[in-house]
C-alpha cells in the first residue's frame, strides 16, 4: 500500500521506534496533511500556503493591479486600526475605574463590551461584503467613519456613575457604548473588511497573514500602554491624543476605501458565503469562546488577588493575542506534537490555582499560570487555524471567532456572577478546553482511529479529564464544607468560614486570598481587634492615644467584618463606609463586632469617596482609609482630590490613618507625598504579627498636625520615615501610575 506521497507507511514504524516515537511521527505527519485538509463544503477548500492557491476556484471579479491598491496601504490601515483598538481598551477602562469602586470586575465587564464591539464590527463587515458591491461598501464605510468622528474626543460622561447599592454592570456597558461605541465597532470591522477587499481583488495570496499583523499591532499597543503612556500622560491627554490618532486613521481608511471602490460595482454575494458545515462553525465558536473564558478567568484571578491595574490587564490579554499571531501567521508555530503533551500539565496547573494565589508563592505561581494560559490558548487557536476555511467564508469565520469571544466574556462577566455563588466558571473553563480538544480529534478520527496506540491515548486523555473534573469538584466541596455563608455579586465572591485555630475557634471573612476580618468566637475574645487592627498597629496606637482625651469620633473607609468597632466605648461614634451591600449584610448577620460595640455605629452604603464628597464635614478625630480592591487600596482613594475630601472631614488636629499593607505596591510614598505638600507631619508605623490572637503584621501611614501626637510614648521607637522615590509625581484624578511604585522584586 502506498500513501499519496509514494511512501510505504510501514517504513515509518521500524522496530527500533517506541510507541511514543511512532505517535510523534503520526502527529507530525498529521500536521502536514491537516494543512491541506479541512472540513470541506462543495465550493472551497482551506488554502494554507502558496502551493495550494490553484485549488481555489478563480474569482469572477477583475483583479486590480497592485499599484492601484498596494498591499502596504492595506497593511498600514489594518495595523493602525488594531493599535487604536487595543490602546483604547486600558485607556477608557482606567478612566471609568474610579466611578465603579476600583473593582477588578470593572475590567472584566469592559472586556465584555470590547468583545461584543468586536462582534458588532465583524457582523457589520460580514453583512457589508455579502450584500453590497465594492463601491457601495466603500461609500457606506466612509460615511460611518465620518459619522464616528463626531463623537470625539472619547471622554466618558459622569452621569453614568452608579447609585449606592446598585449593580453597576449595565452602567459600565452604557458609558462605554456612549463614549467609544461607534469608533470601536468601526475599528473592529477594519481588519476583516479590508482582508475581504484584498482577497477579492488579489491573485497573489490569502489574507490570513493580515490577521496576524492585526494581532501583532494589538499586542504591541497593549504592552506599550502601561510602560510608555500611563506613567507619562494624564487621562484627558491620553483621550485627546487617541482621538487625534483616530482622526488620522479615518483619513487613511477613507483613502483605502476610495481606491478599492474603483474596481467593480458587482455585488460579491457569490464570494462571501456562510459555511454549510454547521458542526465546523460550532467548533469555531466553541474554541474561540473557550480561549476567551480562560483569558477572563485568569485575568480575574490576578486582579482580585493582586490589584486591578492596567499592567495585570494587559499581560493575559497579550498572551491571548500572541497565540493568535503565532497560530495565524503561517500555522508553523502550532505543532500538535509539542502542545498536546503540554496541555494536561497546563490544565492541571490551572485546576490547582484557580481560586487563590498565596503571596509567598506569587513569583512562582503567576508565571506558571501565564504559561498555562499560553498553552491552552495556543491549543485552542492552533486548532482554530487548522479549521480555517477558504476566502469564500472569510468573514463568516471571523464572525464566528468574535461571537465565541463575546460569548465567553458574557459567560464570565454577566452570567457567572448571577448564576454561581462561587467562581465555578474557573473549573468550567479549563475542563471545556480539554473536552473541546478531544472533540476536535474525535471528529477527525479517520486518519488515526484504527491505530490502537493512538486510540488508547484518546481514551486515556478522556479519563484524565474526568479525573480532573472529580478533583475540581472535591476541591469545591472542601472549600464549602466549612463555610458559614457564601455570596457573590459584581464586586466578587465573599466567603465566611468557621475555622479551628490552635487555641481558638474563629470566623473568617475572605475575598480570594484577602482576609477582610476574623472574629474569635471563644467567650471573652469576641471583641478583640484581630488581623490588621491589633492594639500595637498604627490604628490601634492612634485610638489608644486619642481615647485618653475624651469621646472619639472615627470614620472608616471599608467595613469588612466591622473589626474596628471593637475599639468603641460608650460615647464614641464610629461611621463606616462601604460600597458592597453584601459586605454590609455579612458584617451585620455573621459577625458581632458592630452589635457588641458600646459605641454608636453607622454604616453608609456607597462608594466612600462619593459619599464623603456629598456629606457635610463630619469633624472626625480619626479617619481610616482601609478599603481594598485585591491586595491594594483603589487608586481613586489616594489622589489629591480624595485627600482634599478627607482633610475636610477631619478636625484641624485630626489624624488620617491610611492602611497601606501590600505585597506588590509601595503605597506609603503616595500618602506621604500628599501630606508633605500640605505641610502635615507624616510617619509610617509597622507592627509584628501575634499568631495566638490572629493579629497580622500591618503597615499604616499616619498624618496629623495634632500637637504632641507623634511624641507620645506609645510611638517610642515605632515611627519610621517614609522614603519618597525620586521623580514620583502626586496622584490626581487625571493621573495615576502604579508602574513607579510596583515592587517588582517581591
Amino acid at each position: 500500500m502506498q500513501t499519496p506521497n509514494g511512501h510505504n507507511p510501514k517504513s515509518r514504524f521500524s522496530a527500533e521506534k517506541s510507541p511514543w516515537q511512532r505517535s510523534v511521527t503520526l502527529l507530525r505527519e498529521g500536521d502536514a496533511v491537516a494543512r491541506k485538509l479541512v472540513y470541506l463544503d462543495s465550493e472551497s477548500v482551506m488554502l494554507d500556503d502558496q502551493s495550494m492557491l490553484k485549488a481555489e476556484k478563480p474569482l469572477p471579479l477583475t483583479a486590480v493591479p497592485a499599484s492601484r491598491v498596494p498591499q502596504l496601504l492595506f497593511g498600514a490601515t489594518i495595523l493602525a486600526s488594531s493599535c487604536l483598538l487595543f490602546l483604547v481598551q486600558p485607556l477608557i477602562s482606567k478612566l471609568i475605574l474610579p466611578w465603579f469602586g476600583g473593582s477588578a470586575a470593572v475590567w472584566i465587564t469592559c472586556m465584555v463590551f470590547f468583545q461584543s464591539g468586536l462582534l458588532a464590527g465583524y457582523l457589520y463587515a460580514h453583512l457589508l461584503t455579502r450584500y453590497l458591491s465594492p463601491y457601495r461598501q466603500a461609500v457606506v464605510h466612509a460615511l460611518l467613519i465620518l459619522a464616528s468622528i463626531a463623537v470625539l474626543p472619547i471622554l466618558p460622561n459622569a452621569s453614568w456613575q452608579p447609585q449606592p447599592g446598585e449593580d453597576p454592570t449595565w452602567r459600565v456597558l452604557g458609558v462605554l457604548a456612549t463614549s467609544v461605541g461607534l469608533p470601536y465597532a468601526l475599528l473592529s470591522s477594519t481588519s476583516p473588511l479590508l482582508q475581504s477587499w484584498y482577497a477579492a481583488r488579489s491573485t497573489t495570496g490569502l489574507p490570513y497573514r493580515y490577521f496576524a499583523l492585526s494581532n501583532a499591532g494589538s499586542m504591541a499597543a497593549l504592552l506599550f500602554y502601561p510602560i510608555g503612556i500611563e506613567p507619562f500622560l494624564r487621562g484627558r491627554a491620553q483621550a485627546s491624543y487617541w482621538s487625534i490618532a483616530y482622526f488620522l486613521f479615518a483619513l487613511l481608511c477613507i483613502t483605502t476605501a476610495r481606491l478599492t471602490s474603483q474596481t467593480s460595482s458587482q455585488p460579491v454575494t457569490h464570494q462571501i458565503q456562510p459555511s454549510r458545515d454547521r458542526k465546523g462553525a460550532f467548533l469555531w465558536i466553541s474554541l474561540a469562546a473557550c480561549a476567551s473564558t480562560l483569558l477572563l478567568t485568569v485575568t480575574n484571578l490576578l486582579t482580585q488577588n493582586i490589584a486591578p491595574m492596567p499592567l495585570l490587564w494587559v499581560i493575559p490579554l497579550s498572551i491571548y493575542l500572541l497565540t493568535f499571531i503565532l497560530c495565524f501567521e503561517r500555522g508553523l508555530w502550532y505543532q500538535r506534537w509539542v502542545f498536546l503533551p503540554l496541555l494536561p500539565f497546563a490544565l492541571w496547573w490551572l485546576a490547582s490555582h484557580t481560586e487563590t494565589i498565596e503571596s509567598p508563592d506569587v513569583k512562582r505561581v503567576v508565571p506558571l499560570i501565564c504559561a498555562s494560559l499560553f498553552v491552552c490558548c495556543m491549543t485552542c487557536h492552533g486548532e482554530l487555524a487548522r479549521l480555517k476555511p477558504g476566502i469564500r467564508h472569510l468573514t463568516s469565520f471571523y464572525l464566528s471567532l468574535s461571537a465565541g469571544g463575546a460569548l465567553g466574556g458574557i459567560f464570565v462577566a454577566l452570567v457567572a456572577p448571577h448564576l454561581f455563588s462561587a467562581n465555578f466558571e474557573y473549573p468550567i473553563s479549563y475542563l471545556a478546553c480539554g473536552a473541546l480538544i478531544l472533540i476536535v480529534f474525535f471528529r477527525a478520527r479517520q486518519p488515526w482511529w484504527n491505530r490502537p496506540f493512538l486510540r488508547s491515548i484518546w481514551f486515556a486523555a478522556a479519563a484524565g479529564l474526568l479525573l480532573l473534573a472529580a478533583y475540581g469538584a472535591h476541591e469545591s466541596w472542601l472549600e464549602l464544607r466549612f463555610s458559614t455563608a457564601q455570596a457573590r455579586n459584581f464586586y466578587g465572591t465573599l466567603l465566611v468560614e468557621d475555622l479551628k485555630e490552635d487555641e481558638h475557634k474563629v470566623r473568617q471573612l475572605s475575598h480570594g486570598t484577602i482576609t477582610h476580618g476574623i472574629q474569635i468566637l471563644d467567650s471573652g475574645f469576641r471583641q478583640v481587634a484581630t488581623t490588621y487592627y491589633g492594639r500595637e498597629s498604627g490604628i490601634g496606637l492612634t485610638y489608644r492615644i486619642l481615647e485618653t482625651h475624651g469621646p472619639v469620633k472615627m470614620g472608616v473607609v471599608g467595613l469588612g467584618a466591622g473589626t474596628l468597632a471593637a475599639y468603641g466605648r460608650g460615647g464614641d461614634t464610629i461611621r463606616f463606609y462601604d460600597l458592597n451591600p453584601l459586605v454590609i449584610n455579612i458584617a451585620h448577620n455573621n459577625f458581632t463586632f458592630l452589635s457588641d460595640s458600646p459605641a454608636h455605629t453607622d454604616v453608609v452604603l456607597g462608594d466612600a469617596r462619593l459619599s464623603l464628597a456629598n456629606e457635610p464635614s463630619q469633624q472626625f478625630d480619626i479617619l481610616v482609609i482601609d478599603a481594598f480592591a485585591g491586595d491594594a487600596i483603589p487608586v481613586h482613594l489616594l489622589t489629591r482630590q480624595a485627600f482634599d475630601i478627607y482633610w475636610r472631614h477631619l478636625k484641624p488636629d485630626g489624624v488620617l490613618a491610611v492602611h497601606v499593607s501590600n505585597q506588590y505596591l509601595d503605597l506609603a510614598p503616595i500618602v506621604a507625598l500628599d501630606a508633605r505638600a500640605r505641610s502635615i507631619p507624616v510617619w509610617q508605623v509597622e507592627n509584628d504579627a501575634e499568631d495566638n490572637l490572629d493579629i497580622y503584621s500591618a503597615t499604616y501611614v499616619l498624618a496629623s498636625k495634632r500637637p504632641g501626637f507623634f511624641d507620645n510614648p506609645l510611638f517610642k521607637d515605632r515611627l519610621e520615615t517614609v522614603e519618597i522615590p525620586k521623580n514620583l509625581q502626586p496622584w490626581t484624578d487625571d493621573f495615576t501610575s502604579l508602574w513607579r511604585i510596583l515592587r517588582i522584586g517581591t
